[in-house]
């Protein structure tokens, strides 16, 4: 039984989609004013991850991952999406672009950086700026039934109208009278915790559109759920983010989208937690901030990234560091090196020959993924796998070998997203003369030279893999 934790009931919960068989999915996107970095890629990367595993247990998803391209201003956080400067403004003026030429740079940029982590591509990406027609549409429902007002050429939800605002994050209007107040609400408010739907520009602004209510922009929330509605209807099976998007970001969708649709938005929310980086937030200030081109040149892949992710919880706080990062490659490389011997293993003629129980590993792994996809038990399932299965060809009693390498490859591939390294890769005949040399050396247990020529190996980018059987090279 497949169980997700929901965030909107605060359990665990069968998974059971609207359509028997057919998966809905909606995940918030980057906001294209800037690089995409190793924090934002942890929500993606889950998001993708629920994706994978929803296909690997038979279920037909659409994915739907906007592109935010306008209307989220510098504020949104704090200010219910009425204040502060347009990101993708700012981002122009500093770079001396316009608002578009900044967008595509940084969606280009995106969709280059998912694909190297081998996040499969959505089978829509809408972008909010071609999406204002339908976002005026449902602006215009909400005023009709008096959810929403305006004034002044601005358009606000009415939080008030709403009884439920608040149940995904328990910020309800009860307690935030009580907690955090707004210091400077938008003048055209009734209530400090109204929401922007339509904001009338200033005469300066770039991107703006008509409306019936004035020249301006959308506020950042109504476009998610325009968005969503136009792929998967006004009721869908999950919409996924970071835990920073509950408040005030996916409590609006929720408010905005029930009220002008009059049923329930989203059956399953699923939010990844935040990543923190030496157990501080990531800042460029505190020199801690990076993306994918850091991992790379320290001496990592986009999928050791990808693999440290899975060795925690998407619910969990993960702490980035160099050392859990070279944990995880060494965790994939040994998986790899597994796969690469299982593939040109040739079992000796003997009696006392065992065959691992795949049926017995396979649901020892679907279990955990099915318990809120648990891939950090996943992971070592399949390491307790390897360690089985290397010992058996160590004492050359293996016989399914090639079943095993199947099995592992697909739940490694298909499920987790780990693509695997090309295992035929040509190895310099300068190094191979060196790995020659050192078996030379062992066998003649001259163990000073193995050593020094081990290290001279380990330096050109190769790890060396011992076994019963011989010695083998791998890129590092």
């Amino acid at each position: 039984m497949l169980k997700f934790h929901n965030t909107l009931t605060k359990q665990k919960e069968e998974f059971i989609p609207i359509n028997p068989g057919k998966v809905g999915m909606y995940t918030c996107g980057p906001t294209v004013y800037s690089y995409i970095h190793i924090g934002n890629l942890r929500a993606y990367a889950n998001a993708d991850l629920i994706r994978r595993y929803l296909v690997y247990r038979g279920f037909e998803v659409r994915m739907i991952k906007n592109i935010t391209d306008v209307g989220h201003l510098t504020d949104d956080d704090i200010a219910q999406g009425d204040s502060g400067e347009d990101k993708m403004e700012k981002a122009a003026k500093k770079e001396n672009k316009t608002p578009w030429e900044i967008a595509q740079f940084y969606e280009n940029y995106a969709k280059e950086i998912e694909k190297e982590m081998n996040i499969l591509p959505a089978h829509f990406f809408p972008r909010a700026t071609e999406h204002i027609p339908q976002m005026i549409s449902i602006i215009e429902s909400l005023l009709a039934k008096d959810f929403a007002y305006e004034k002044n050429g601005n358009v606000f939800f009415d939080v008030t109208r709403f009884p439920d605002y608040g149940k995904l994050s328990g910020n309800t209007l009860e307690n935030l009278a009580i907690g955090a107040r707004l210091e400077d609400p938008h003048p055209d408010k009734r209530n400090q915790w109204d929401f922007a739907l339509w904001l009338k520009a200033p005469e300066n602004h770039i991107m703006k559109w008509q409306s019936p209510w004035s020249v301006g922009y959308p506020g950042w929330h109504i476009e998610c759920s325009a968005m969503s509605m136009e792929y998967l209807g006004a009721s869908f099976d999950i919409h996924t983010g970071g835990m920073d998007n509950i408040f005030p970001h996916h409590e609006a969708e929720i408010a905005q989208s029930e009220c002008a649709n009059g049923v329930k938005f989203v059956n399953y929310w699923l939010h990844s937690q935040l990543l923190l980086v030496d157990g501080e937030k990531m800042a460029k200030s505190k020199g801690n901030f990076y993306r994918v081109e850091d991992i790379k040149e320290n001496g990592f892949t986009p999928i050791d990234l990808r693999f440290t992710y899975l060795l925690s919880h998407y619910r969990s706080q993960m702490n980035f560091t160099w050392g859990a990062l070279a944990q995880a490659q060494k965790n994939r490389k040994t998986i790899e090196n597994f796969i690469s011997r299982l593939n040109n293993f040739a079992p000796a003629d003997t009696t006392e020959q065992k065959t691992i129980s795949i049926e017995s590993y396979k649901e020892q792994f679907d279990a955990a993924m099915d318990d809120d996809l648990n891939t950090p038990l996943a992971i070592t399932i399949l390491l307790a796998l390897v360690t089985e299965g290397n010992t058996l060809m160590d004492a050359q009693k293996l016989t399914n070998a090639t079943e095993v390498s199947s099995f592992i490859i697909k739940v490694l591939t298909h499920a987790l997203g780990i693509s695997l390294s090309d295992t035929k890769e040509e190895i310099p005949a300068h190094v191979m003369e060196l790995l020659e040399k050192r078996n030379t050396a062992r066998t003649q247990k001259d163990f000073a030279s193995s050593d020094q020529l081990r290290d001279e190996i380990i330096a050109l980018g190769y790890d060396i893999n011992d076994s019963s059987t011989g010695t083998s090279l791998s890129k590092k």
